[in-house]
């Protein structure tokens, strides 16, 4: 009883001081109480990234992850470099082969031997006689540049004389003759198809005789005549092969004794040959 009556004794003054403390004291401070605090500034949102985030790949435990398939062009036929003479090593390089058909042609247009042939025409007056003359005279080429060539041909000739006012003014006669020889012709190339062309000529030729006054006796005569022929000529280029001229000669022996007019004007054919 006497512990009970100290229990209760020791609860009431515990209680007592409590309250005690919670009652304002007089002459105390004010309680100040913290002033509030600015709200922490927003965090900037983070950017969405510009590449889809990795999704894990589940994998067993003891295995390894299965390989992605990666894209694989499609396969090329593989290129074969087969070497050849004028590449040994079978590499082509900028510009060879644009470099190797112009030498092909060059050396086409170019070869160390033509046929040289053609014909001519000619017409002239002189003294009451007209005389009308036509030629063939084929030939071989050789090359011994590109701008000078020669060589050795044959020579056909026909000539037809007309007889007029020669006789006083009687009817018009006409004589015929042939003429077959042999020549040597050279020509240099000057600018671009442009040509100097000269020729040297034997013929056997059948001739206007003529009697000790040097007057025409309507007859023939078998001679040996020299012909000098020099002029200029074009050529047109028709093919890598072929081409034609037209040449425009003198002649300097143009007398009675003469079996070409001047002026001498003549249509060539060329054609190479060989390699």
């Amino acid at each position: 009883m006497k512990y009970s009556l100290l229990a209760l004794l020791a609860l009431g003054l515990t209680i007592g001081r409590a309250h005690a403390q919670e009652r304002p004291v007089l002459g105390a401070p004010p309680v100040v109480l913290p002033a509030p605090t600015a709200p922490a500034p927003a965090r900037p949102a983070e950017t969405t990234p510009t590449t889809a985030p990795e999704i894990p790949i589940y994998t067993a435990p003891g295995t390894q992850p299965a390989a992605q398939p990666q894209y694989q062009p499609p396969a090329q036929p593989p290129v074969t470099i087969e070497p050849s003479s004028s590449s040994p090593s079978g590499l082509e390089l900028p510009g060879r082969e644009q470099a190797r058909k112009a030498a092909q042609q060059h050396a086409e247009q170019y070869t160390r031997f033509f046929i040289y042939s053609g014909f001519g025409l000619g017409y002239s007056s002189y003294g009451g006689i007209s005389q009308f003359s036509g030629s063939l005279s084929p030939a071989l080429g050789i090359r011994l540049t590109d701008r000078i060539s020669v060589g050795p041909g044959l020579s056909y000739a026909y000539n037809n004389y007309g007889f007029g006012n020669y006789y006083g003014g009687g009817p018009t006669t006409h004589i015929s003759t042939n003429n077959i020889g042999v020549k040597v012709f050279g020509q240099v190339r000057v600018i671009d198809q442009f040509f100097v062309h000269a020729e040297y000529e034997t013929t056997r030729a059948q001739l206007l005789e003529q009697d000790q006054n040097g007057n025409l006796t309507g007859r023939t005569v078998s001679r040996t005549v020299q012909t000098p022929l020099a002029g200029v000529g074009y050529r047109s280029q028709i093919s890598n092969r072929a081409a034609a001229d037209i040449v425009i000669l003198y002649n300097f022996q143009d007398n009675y004794s003469s079996i070409y007019s001047n002026p001498v004007i003549r249509f060539n054919f060329l054609f190479n040959i060989g390699k």
